[in-house]
């Protein structure tokens, strides 16, 4: 073990800084969060759920919303209370975990669904989905995009927020006037229907399909865990002791330490740690539940109002340009055009924000975890890391898109791999919280009953979706 990795230094003790600036001044981490959930559990499971089966599970994506607002909320926690990302508190537990979650990350985002879903999406708004240039073609565009946000500016984070922020605004007010446009009482009335009749599963859905659901109602798999990075960027709790992840490209950077710090349980830490706690706690809560919550049920009532009446049920690929359609036929040229901007919004806000959190993380996993290196900084990992990515990405499109493998293949695997993800990160992050933090930085009662809940939802579903896949070969 002693010759694979690099040793972590025990915590160093250090007073939090102090909140000086209202919530307002220093939002951000979880908007970008919003930008990664509105992705394609939001706009293309979910709505096409909707369109086939009806209202009857809605319940479910508001309890998948709800039960990762608990998840992020822990996360916080963390980062906050030590500076660390979560990744090096699993690899206090354990170093093992540094390989499994690089594995989980690798595996469960390397096929890129969102890219080639944002592409198509950008061809169908250009062009028409018929129109001229193969899928890999579009997606090459959109993650050119991608690396000019990301490696043009000196600090990525800034673009990143800015960027994701001014789609999510696009996206919300493209949905509410989509929504004024198609509904009808008995469409809200279905919805509401919907949201009520918790526990109920159409008899017709496999487990893996109401698993795949679940998780990407929200940001789902490891994505949650990028919430850690944002919080350090932005400088709140113990995140204001380091400096904020550089551009190489743009000339010199500072060396990130690997591990973080502890505080003494002083008055005053206290008192400080319940503010920025205040602060994550309002985020989610105002971001990532609220928006997110809004958003998807917008996108859901499209579908309900817009497909479902018609029996369509859209194949993979095309239900933004299905939905885009009838909704030309009912609202005429303008309708089509704003949904289509939705949804290159939706689907760039995420193939942008996934990029960047995977290159976070698999980053600071190298570099905290394994000999030798940290001889470089962070950020030339990162940068190795993304710029790999986005190749890898481009180049897994035109392979699938000339065995004829549609992006939804993509994204279905991506959320059934990231179910697995969160079966082993909830209840890990639980126990790194009780075990390493300053009492007044535990998890009180209500946080840990709300994990413990999440961990045997996750949990469970993971075992019963492997059951389902020996019974099916079997059988």
């Amino acid at each position: 073990m002693s010759k694979i990795y690099e040793p972590l230094d025990d915590f160093k003790p250090a007073d939090l800084p102090e909140k000086k600036l209202p919530f307002w001044k220093i939002a951000g981490p979880g908007a970008i969060l919003v930008g990664l959930s509105i992705g394609a559990g939001e706009i293309i499971i979910w709505p096409r759920i909707v369109a086939q089966y009806g209202a009857s599970m809605i319940w479910a994506a508001v309890v998948g919303i709800f039960l990762q607002l608990w998840i992020n909320f822990e996360v916080g926690r963390w980062t906050i209370a030590t500076g660390e990302t979560v990744y090096t508190g699993y690899s206090r537990v354990w170093r093992g975990f540094a390989p499994i979650f690089i594995l989980l990350t690798f595996v469960g985002w390397i096929a890129p669904g969102w890219g080639r879903a944002s592409g198509l999406a950008l061809k169908a708004l250009l062009v028409g989905p018929q129109g001229w240039g193969s899928d890999t073609f579009w997606t090459v565009i959109t993650f050119a995009g991608v690396a000019l946000i990301l490696f043009g500016p000196k600090l990525m984070y800034h673009s990143l927020e800015k960027t994701i922020e001014l789609l999510v605004i696009i996206v919300t007010i493209g949905l509410i006037m989509v929504a004024f446009s198609v509904g009808s009482a008995s469409t809200w009335k279905e919805l509401a229907g919907g949201i009520v009749n918790i526990g109920y599963i159409d008899p017709r859905m496999s487990v893996k399909s109401f698993f795949i659901a679940l998780v990407f109602a929200g940001a789902g798999g490891t994505a949650n865990l990028f919430y850690t990075f944002y919080l350090r960027d932005k400088n709140i709790g113990m995140g204001g002791r380091l400096p904020e992840l550089q551009n190489p490209l743009r000339g010199r950077t500072e060396t990130v330490p690997a591990t973080g710090f502890i505080f003494e349980e002083t008055e005053e830490n206290r008192n400080r740690f319940i503010a920025w706690w205040n602060y994550v706690k309002k985020d989610q809560i105002l971001f990532f539940w609220a928006l997110n919550t809004v958003t998807i049920l917008l996108f859901i009532f499209g579908a309900l109002a817009v497909l479902h009446p018609k029996g369509i049920v859209p194949s993979p690929g095309s239900l933004i340009w299905d939905e885009a359609q009838i909704l030309g036929e009912v609202w005429g040229g303008t309708g089509r055009i704003i949904f289509l901007l939705v949804g290159l919004a939706t689907l760039f806000g995420t193939q942008l924000a996934l990029v960047d959190g995977v290159g976070r993380s698999i980053a600071d996993i190298v570099h905290t975890n394994f000999k030798g290196a940290q001889k470089r900084d962070v950020s030339w990992w990162y940068l190795l890391v993304t710029g790999t990515w986005i190749v890898a990405g481009c180049l897994i499109t035109f392979v699938m898109e000339k065995m004829g493998v549609s992006e939804l293949g993509f994204l279905f695997n991506a959320a059934y791999m990231g179910g697995f993800a969160m079966a082993i990160y909830v209840p890990l992050t639980l126990y790194i919280n009780h075990r390493y933090l300053p009492k007044v930085a535990k998890p009180g009662r209500i946080c840990t009953v709300m994990m413990i809940i999440a961990s045997l939802v996750y949990i469970g579903f993971a075992i019963s979706s492997i059951i389902w896949e020996i019974s099916t070969r079997i059988g």
